[in-house]
């Protein structure tokens, strides 16, 4: 049998040992979706999974019957997609904890204990988390939990599909402008059911590639797995695989089997064939960065703090007295301008005009009238400006104004000094680029605004062939497999490490959020209006 793959022509020979590695959907087949069922107007839609946008997973609502179907049919892994949530239609007596019906189950991994399979669960009651293992012999009505996250259709494909299933989603959000070549209809918000195309990832004893068979093709195979030397394969290996080793077993050459795609560099340097050096794992902080822009789409950075250009800063925009608040701090006084108008409901508060300008001092509390009873309401304590002196006055923490930095501070800053002694958000542009790199794509963007600092795993790799210079690849956000090669490291010392800027996209840049505020508490919202 012969066939053609993504331009590349394959052929199957009678007696061929094929040793599959995996099953991956390639592409995903969707209906629009009314009431929980295909509408009977949609036409079905190929969507590939790099199809632009954030959708939302509608919790299935057909029961699992055991906890093996769960484990045969999810994902269940040790990255941060891989940790499902289910309840239980009934209680579970467990030897010294019962899980209550509807309580959340919280699946992290499954191991072998004792001779038996179980899966390593944790729920919280009472905001005290508790751990305990299932059987997959046990028994009963498990239901997936609602999921309040946003994904990528590629994150869906991966993770939140279980096998011999469908999918139904939520789209959140397009990110992008909608055109004729998009297969979904103009200002589409709805319901999509997908319906996943598979493929069979295989490696064959000849070929150092990964082999992509369609998993409609037209072959007969024979299960030979019990009868023949797997050991003769080579055993593919994604960064995630290797990230997971342990440190020991560090450093280690490799040869690349299927490279990232895209040209931005370094990626573009790691091509099929290559052989690389793996130095280390490690976690590094990067510092999230947008272009200051009023039009959309934005870019986005990745920025190490090894980065060795220099900054100027530029004016922040506030909002609400409330973000002022935020902003001060104790190495230097806000000064800023108003660009709206706000007229006080308390003749205690002051009224703002366009153009007035204020040193902004301290959180405080103010006692107002309203309604004829005195109320304590929290006020931010500022100095407005005048022509020859300065006046003290009170705004209300709830008043929704617009105000405009003043700045002052004509320095010069390199990255670690901004996430020292400021905090985040921030707003700079480059007044010196970093010679080190080659095009410092930072210099080109007029304006750049700091988010927050962001921890990521990565991997510090070099060529075998010339290891002048080593790099950090980020170890989620790159698709790549490699296989390991019994060779020595010629030098366990790496290279000097390249500065590299990484640009990524808005689905990324949403995905970086979304993952580090998880573990942070939201600020408290703004106090309102005391009506």
């Amino acid at each position: 049998s012969i066939y053609e793959m993504f331009g590349n022509e394959c052929c199957l020979s009678t007696g061929e040992v094929i040793k599959v590695i995996g099953f991956k959907i390639n592409k995903l087949i969707a209906s629009i979706c009314e009431n929980n069922e295909v509408s009977r107007f949609s036409a079905k839609v190929e969507l590939p999974l790099n199809f632009p946008g954030l959708y939302k997973v509608v919790a299935d609502k057909t029961p699992y019957v055991s906890i093996e179907e769960i484990t045969r049919k999810v994902s269940i892994g040790p990255t941060r997609f891989g940790h499902p949530c289910f309840y239980s239609s009934e209680d579970i007596k467990l030897a010294n904890l019962t899980v209550k019906h509807g309580e959340q189950i919280t699946f992290n991994s499954v191991e072998e204990v004792n001779g038996m399979m179980v899966v390593n669960c944790s729920m919280v009651r009472n905001n005290q988390s508790h751990s305990f293992t299932l059987p997959l012999s046990q028994e009963g009505k498990f239901y997936e939990c609602e999921d309040d996250q946003i994904y990528t259709l590629k994150e869906i494909a991966e993770w939140k599909i279980p096998k011999c299933r469908n999918r139904i989603v939520k789209l959140s959000n397009t990110l992008q402008v909608w055109d004729s070549s998009n297969p979904l209809p103009e200002n589409f918000d709805g319901h999509l059911i997908l319906t996943p195309v598979y493929e069979v990832q295989a490696v064959m004893k000849f070929r150092k590639d990964i082999v992509h068979i369609l998993s409609d093709l037209d072959v007969e195979v024979k299960d030979i797995t019990d009868c023949y030397d797997i050991s003769s394969f080579l055993q593919p290996l994604s960064l995630e695989d290797v990230f997971e080793r342990t440190s020991k077993e560090f450093p280690m050459v490799a040869e690349i089997m299927e490279g990232p795609s895209g040209g931005q560099k370094p990626y573009n340097l790691l091509y099929m064939g290559k052989e690389i050096v793996i130095y280390k794992k490690y976690q590094a902080t990067r510092v999230l960065a947008s272009e200051i822009r009023s039009d959309s789409p934005k870019r986005h950075f990745l920025i190490p703090i090894s980065y060795k250009g220099k900054f100027k800063r530029r004016p922040r925009e506030f909002p609400t007295a409330y973000d002022l608040d935020i902003a001060r701090s104790e190495k230097e006084q806000l000064h800023v301008v108003a660009t709206r108008a706000f007229d006080s409901p308390h003749k205690e508060l002051f009224s703002v005009s366009v153009g007035d300008q204020f040193l902004v001092q301290q959180h405080q509390t103010s006692e107002v009238l309203y309604e004829g009873r005195k109320k304590i309401i929290d006020v931010l304590a500022c100095e407005q400006i005048l022509s020859d002196t300065y006046k003290k006055v009170l705004l209300p923490m709830y008043m929704e104004g617009g105000f405009v930095e003043v700045i002052h501070d004509k320095k010069q800053y390199q990255l670690s000094e901004i996430c020292k002694e400021f905090h985040l958000p921030f707003n700079v542009k480059v007044s010196v680029r970093d010679l080190s790199i080659e095009e410092d794509v930072l210099a080109a963007v007029p304006g750049l605004r700091f988010e927050e600092e962001i921890t990521d795993s990565y991997l510090l790799i070099s060529s075998t062939s010339s290891p002048v210079e080593s790099w950090e690849i980020p170890v989620y956000r790159l698709n790549m497999l490699v296989h390991l090669l019994s060779k020595d490291v010629q030098t366990v010392i790496p290279p000097v490490t390249k500065t590299t800027v990484e640009e990524i996209s808005e689905e990324q840049y949403y995905m970086v959020r979304r993952y580090e505020n998880q573990t942070l508490h939201p600020p408290p919202r703004p106090p309102k209006n005391p009506t």
